[in-house]
Order: structure tokens, then C-alpha cells, then sequence
């Protein structure tokens, strides 16, 4: 089942440089983050493979959903929850061979052609605020462009892009199914308290 919140690794790993990361992310699991997104570009396979099997395990003992990005051909082996595209991938229906049960997720923007949507399971969109440490390449959309791109489609749609807990209510109110968030969880100072807050404020 997709959750409601969902955490972004950093995207910046180096082989052999997750222990930080890993680190971090007990403390969230501990308080209970239901989601996670493994999302980096920079690791080979063999790396990639490699911490995601850590992760495995360590989500798989806390209940934790998985989603790999890209990487659908290591979707089946590790026993991934889903596989997550963005522009540069493959897009949904062509990843119509991943085994039953392993959900094709998309990030979507507002200029997006919504058929190209056609075959995800869920969408993140965004970004809702600025990205501070990320290039301005696509302009914030705040709430009323995330309303608005609920309105396109009935799939689950979480908010991404610079998300605080107090965005939460108006993002609920709009019909959004969630949000994910990297910096706001895995790079806060505190993980488990981050992850609370994001809880509290979505039930």
C-alpha cells in the first residue's frame, strides 16, 4: 500500500559512503517512517544492489514500503515495493513485464502531457516551494498548482519539492494522497523528530 510519507535517500552516495545515511535513516525508521525512496544515480549496479539489500532488511523490519528509482531490472531481486521513473526514464507502460504487485510510481510536473502518465500506479509532482542547495530549473507550483494538478488525475499523488508538515493540511484539503520529502527528513537534524512531525501532521 502506497503511504503517505515518504522519504528521498540523498542521491548523492559514494560506493562505500552509506553509513551515515544509514544511520540516519534508523533514527526515522525508529519513529515509525512508513516510505522510502532509493534514489541514486551516482552507484553502479553491483553498489546499488548492495545497499539496497541493506535497506531490504532494514525495511522489511520496520514495515517500511521500499521504492527503487529507475533500476527496475533489480525490482524482482530485491522484493522492491515499486519502481520509481522520472523524465529521463522509461515511462510507466513500458515497464508493463515488472512482476504483479510491484507498483510503477512517476514524478510529473505541470507542463507534463498527462498521457504520459498512462500506466503509473502513483505521482509525485512538484516542486511545491523553492529547493534550497538544488538548481532553479522548474518554477515552485505552491498549493494552488498542486491543486490544480489533482484535479488532472485520479491516481494518488503525493507533494514534492521543499515540504514542511504545516503544508500538510492544505495539501490534504486538496485531495492529495501524501508527500515526499528528502532534505525535510534524512537531512534534518534530528530524523526521528522530523519524521514525527511529518506523522502527526498527516493523520
Amino acid at each position: 500500500m502506497l503511504p503517505r510519507l515518504v522519504a528521498l535517500s540523498p542521491g548523492t552516495l559514494a560506493p562505500g559512503g552509506a553509513g551515515p545515511f544509514l544511520a540516519t535513516l534508523e533514527g526515522a525508521l525508529a519513529a515509525g517512517l512508513p516510505g522510502l525512496l532509493l534514489r541514486e544515480p551516482g552507484l553502479s549496479d553491483r553498489a546499488f544492489l548492495a545497499l539496497a539489500r541493506e535497506l531490504r532488511a532494514r525495511c522489511a523490519a520496520a514495515g517500511c514500503w521500499l521504492a527503487l528509482h529507475d533500476r527496475a531490472h533489480l525490482a524482482a531481486e530485491l522484493a522492491a515495493d515499486a519502481v520509481h521513473l522520472s523524465f529521463r526514464s522509461l515511462r510507466p507502460r513500458e515497464l508493463a513485464w515488472l512482476p504483479r504487485g510491484i507498483a510503477r510510481g512517476l514524478s510529473t510536473h505541470a507542463q507534463d502531457e498527462t498521457r504520459e502518465w498512462e500506466g503509473a500506479d502513483y505521482l509525485f509532482h512538484g516542486p511545491l516551494h523553492p529547493t534550497p542547495g538544488k538548481p532553479v530549473v522548474l518554477a515552485p507550483l505552491g498549493h494552488a498548482g498542486l491543486a490544480r494538478a489533482r484535479a488532472r488525475s485520479a491516481l494518488p499523488m503525493l507533494a514534492l519539492g521543499g515540504v514542511q508538515p504545516a503544508d500538510v493540511p492544505l495539501l490534504r484539503a486538496a485531495g492529495l494522497h501524501g508527500v515526499a520529502v528528502r532534505a525535510g527528513i534524512l537531512g534534518a537534524p534530528d530524523p526521528a523528530a522530523a519524521t514525527r512531525a511529518y506523522l502527526e501532521a498527516l493523520a
